[in-house]
């Protein structure tokens, strides 16, 4: 496997200077601004550097590379497999989509025998998280595992964008295939919060939008928490995401809180809330941000039998990045440390895609670190 990575900025252009029309390359990961994926010129530049990679990504509340974030740039990332091979898929969200006929359809455009993971972005405004999860999950084969993320807009939550080639839109959810038995696919997923006050039961949701705590309005309980930032809504609510505990005594879910209607007093999250179940809200601890940083690349080690790991992309929240602020590049320090030699990229995130325990190959996160390693056997 090899492996490029460019820099856009506006002062500077493309950095290194792409290739001229490197048709080696088969994948190359995009994360910026949503002002930059709209470019015409550096977006053509980019796909006529790589005429047969499969150009997947989308936009971003900061976009990774190596330990450095960067706003309002693009960060592309070349690979080119020596044994494995690669296809994509998009799929425009119907009317009343979820996203889970979206994720039916990626799933069965993609299908092959020798078909070793998926890596899937969507658009973070307009997919249930939950949704298209389930039903990924449910249209793969069970060895075959999805990860990925939600496109996000920093902290404005207005338009999320996914690229697909030279195009950037919204209503849209892409994914790659990656193909072949020398695929090596390593995943974690942490989060680092705290769980505080006491425990609450939704008494009234649908999907994934919360009406109800305990018999009180969700949204007025989040406004009497964040008290002077309520006026911040909804992006100072990702301070406070809600835990879902698990029934069965795991880790739970966290959610985070996407959008707020004030006539309804709700909330709308990533993904589903549902009724009778039991939450917490959850509060930043710093130290636990940047350990769980460290645990999700340690995690990803775990499933590479050995082999080192050559590409690891990194979708993590938004609100992650709200709490660590100028301290943000800690966490992607912490992940460097456990993973030297890998080439790091990704993107802050409206959600975090990736298989959690026994729940299955593919479920949404919020709040934490996901970290997918790719490595091809020697």
């Amino acid at each position: 496997m090899q492996i490029a990575q460019h820099l856009w900025t506006a002062d500077g252009g493309w950095a290194p200077a792409l290739p001229a029309g490197d048709a080696g390359v088969q994948l190359v990961l995009l994360f910026g601004g949503g002002a930059r994926l709209r470019s015409q010129g550096p977006m053509a530049a980019l796909t006529a550097a790589f005429p047969q990679g499969h150009v997947i990504g989308c936009s971003t509340a900061g976009e990774v590379a190596a330990t450095t974030v960067h706003d309002d740039t693009l960060v592309a990332t070349a690979v080119r497999f020596e044994h494995c091979t690669v296809d994509s898929v998009e799929v425009t969200l119907a009317p009343g989509d979820d996203g889970a006929d979206a994720a039916r359809g990626i799933a069965q455009a993609l299908m092959r025998p020798d078909l070793r993971h998926v890596l899937a972005l969507c658009d973070g405004l307009a997919v249930n998280g939950s949704a298209f999860a389930h039903a990924l999950r449910a249209a793969l084969p069970p060895h075959v595992c999805a990860t990925g993320g939600l496109a996000a807009d920093g902290d404005r939550f207005s338009e999320t964008l996914v690229c697909h080639g030279e195009t950037a839109a919204t209503g849209r959810v892409v994914a790659v295939g990656l193909y072949g038995e020398a695929l090596r696919v390593g995943y974690g997923s942490l989060g680092g919060w705290d769980s505080f006050g006491p425990v609450r039961r939704v008494t009234r949701s649908r999907g994934n939008v919360l009406f109800e705590l305990d018999g009180q309005s969700a949204l007025g309980l989040y406004k009497t928490y964040l008290g002077e930032h309520a006026a911040g809504l909804p992006g100072s609510a990702l301070l406070f995401p809600l835990l879902l505990d698990d029934p069965q005594g795991g880790p739970g879910l966290v959610r985070a809180v996407l959008g707020v209607d004030e006539a309804a007093g709700s909330l709308t999250f990533a993904g589903d809330v549902p009724e009778g179940a039991q939450a917490r809200l959850m509060k930043a601890n710093f130290d636990r941000l940047i350990d769980g940083a460290s645990g999700a690349a340690s995690a990803s080690l775990q499933h590479l039998d050995g082999a080192p790991g050559g590409l690891a992309l990194l979708v993590s929240c938004v609100g992650r990045r709200l709490v660590l602020k100028q301290r943000v590049e800690e966490e992607l320090e912490a992940v460097r440390e456990v993973l030297p030699h890998a080439t790091l990229t990704g993107f802050y995130s409206y959600g975090e895609l990736c298989p959690q325990g026994d729940v299955g190959s593919c479920e949404l996160h919020n709040q934490t670190m996901t970290i997918t390693t790719l490595a091809e056997a020697a």
